[in-house]
């Protein structure tokens, strides 16, 4: 299956898509008195998920057929809910990659992750430094499975925490790429994905990313960090700098999509593919980073 884009016909896979489970909204709402996962719904506006996370990744395969993507990296977006992108997976092998955010300090289970390929740690939202011993063993597993590690650096903001009026005490001492440096180079062969070119530490992941070959710059989101930087940088500009630093093979193309009824955000693959192509990106690059990368890091 292939997208129309710029170049032509085009394969995308999607390195960056939440899995809003059933059981992410129940624990959300599980957080305030006065919240049901049907309420949230209705605040939002949203469609809430089917109990059965197999019906919700139908879904999901629906809504990549038509908008002709070909694969997509699924995310359990809260500690614990690994079993949601399983049962997708086990359901569309052909379709989804399982990734999961766990809690290296307070929950983890390593015995829950046979079948996650990425792990995915959010420092600042758990508060814990990437060089503690704790998020050390993530990578020790990472290792020994030959799987990958996420790790959600810079600006951290969870839109519907805020739309719920769910508090966020996130702490951006532990945001910073450059903490990354001494244990990406301490297991060179795991794979370290940064979404959202470092959301802010821009400069600082290229520094990683330059001195650390198997470190990843994930490209999801709108990347509204742009905004915080001293000179004025536009979609094109990050993208220039990035592929100046580490190339078009370690570049990995994604929406942050997440919730229904907006499904995917084809708005983003636009805004990146014209912005990737008004630089001169050929073909053979454009097919490596909307998707042949992944796939090749996720073959391991």
């Amino acid at each position: 299956m292939e997208r129309d884009s710029p170049w032509g016909a085009l394969g995308v896979v999607d390195a960056h898509v939440h899995f809003f489970s059933h059981g992410f909204f129940a624990a959300l709402a599980s957080q305030k008195p006065d919240l049901g996962v049907d309420s949230i719904g209705v605040k939002l506006g949203w469609q809430m998920p089917p109990l059965d996370p197999k019906e919700l990744a139908s879904a999901w395969v629906h809504e990549l057929d038509r908008h002709q993507v070909s694969r997509a990296a699924l995310i359990a977006s809260i500690p614990g809910d690994e079993a949601s992108v399983t049962a997708a997976v086990h359901g569309h092998p052909d379709r989804f990659f399982a990734y999961a955010m766990v809690d290296p300090v307070r929950a983890w289970r390593p015995e829950r992750l046979e079948a996650i390929q990425v792990a995915c740690l959010f420092p600042a939202m758990h508060r814990y430094s990437i060089q503690s011993e704790e998020a050390r063993r993530v990578f020790e597993w990472a290792a020994a499975n030959r799987r990958a590690v996420f790790v959600h650096c810079g600006v951290l903001s969870v839109g519907v925490r805020k739309k719920l009026g769910l508090e966020s005490r996130f702490d951006m001492r532990f945001s910073n790429p450059i903490d990354l440096h001494a244990v990406a180079l301490e297991y060179p062969g795991v794979p370290v994905i940064v979404p959202h070119f470092g959301a802010g530490y821009f400069r600082e992941a290229l520094m990683v990313a330059d001195l650390c070959p198997n470190m990843y710059l994930d490209t999801s989101s709108s990347n509204g960090w742009m905004r915080y930087q001293e000179s004025h940088l536009d979609l094109r500009q990050v993208f220039r700098r990035a592929l100046d630093v580490v190339g078009p093979h370690r570049l990995l193309f994604g929406t942050d999509s997440s919730f229904f009824p907006r499904g995917w955000h084809a708005q983003v693959f636009e805004l990146q593919a014209t912005a990737l192509y008004e630089l001169g990106v050929n073909h053979g690059d454009a097919r490596a980073i909307f998707g042949e990368n992944l796939l090749r890091i996720l073959a391991r």
